[in-house]
């Protein structure tokens, strides 16, 4: 398939190219700046390449980063990067002569809210909140791609762990010192996947034209904070003792604090289980073996 990509010079887009390029299928970048290649396809609001047309499948990753303080210019950022920019790409891959067959939209588990260790499959109603606001308002952002007969996914990303990026790039740093440790009490939970996983789940459904609507990409074995940070200490042979305290946390990232890192969704990938995805890097100790090695 020809697969065009935004979002292309991020973590997930160069995991998804490693994973679709030697199956054989070509990766088209989509920029916001002039390409610096023949591969690359310039696109912004209002304005629609050629390029674009007839292609197999459009993955949109792009999205401005939430682990920050939510300044009010910080909020339209997220809004704008996310809930504006997909809907305009939404009506200009509806308004092609050829659309394309399939959009697989990421979105993330932060659709969910705060909801202590309930089990949350594709089928929990969204919560409450900024973040789940957001993700609400971002996967309805496609419909005008499902109006116009193509195939939509939307990518619920959880926690994606890399160590040349992510979150867990940023935890490593302290833990190898042996100064890492759970965020608040560490009872929230935390929903993860190997960006292995998070590439291969990406293939899977653009490979598969019978699937569609909301998939959780995440592990089947989510684990409470205060676990994780006792698995990565002891993968990396170092104390996980000193938590961040709650307080701290506030301080420093005020309501993102609340919403990011001390809330947690228990997010269960139902859908993905049920379509015969099998999951290699899975549990937790395993994974972070992997990644670490």
């Amino acid at each position: 398939m020809n697969i065009a990509v935004t979002g292309s010079h991020g973590l997930l887009a160069g995991a998804l190219a490693e994973e679709l390029e030697p199956a054989g299928h070509a990766v088209v970048p989509i920029v916001r700046r002039a390409p610096r290649d023949g591969r690359e396809v310039l696109w912004n609001p209002g304005l629609t390449p050629d390029r674009l047309n007839g292609l197999d499948a459009v993955v949109n990753l792009a999205g401005a980063r939430i682990d920050r303080r939510w300044t009010p210019a910080v909020r339209r950022e997220i809004v704008e990067s996310r809930v504006d920019r997909t809907r305009a790409l939404c009506a200009a891959l509806a308004a092609l002569p050829r659309p394309p067959r399939a959009l697989l939209s990421a979105s993330a588990i932060g659709i969910y809210g705060r909801r202590g260790d309930e089990p949350l499959d594709e089928s929990a109603a969204p919560g409450a909140g900024f973040l789940a606001e957001v993700a609400r308002d971002w996967e309805a952002a496609c419909l005008p791609a499902r109006a116009a007969g193509i195939r939509v996914v939307q990518l619920r990303f959880g926690i994606v762990l890399s160590p040349r990026g992510g979150a867990l790039a940023r935890m490593l740093p302290l833990f190898r010192l042996g100064l890492g440790g759970p965020l608040g009490n560490g009872r929230q939970y935390f929903s993860w996947i190997h960006i292995s996983d998070a590439a291969r789940a990406m293939r899977h459904l653009l490979e598969r034209p019978d699937l569609e609507g909301a998939f959780n990409i995440a592990a089947p074995t989510p684990v409470p904070n205060r676990a994780f940070a006792q698995e990565l200490g002891r993968a990396l042979r170092r104390p996980a003792l000193l938590p961040a305290p709650a307080f701290a946390l506030r301080l420093a990232f005020g309501e993102m604090a609340d919403a990011a890192l001390l809330g947690g969704a228990r997010a269960l990938p139902r859908r993905l289980l049920e379509s015969g995805f099998a999951f290699r890097h899975d549990p937790l100790p395993a994974a972070l073996a992997d990644l670490l090695r």
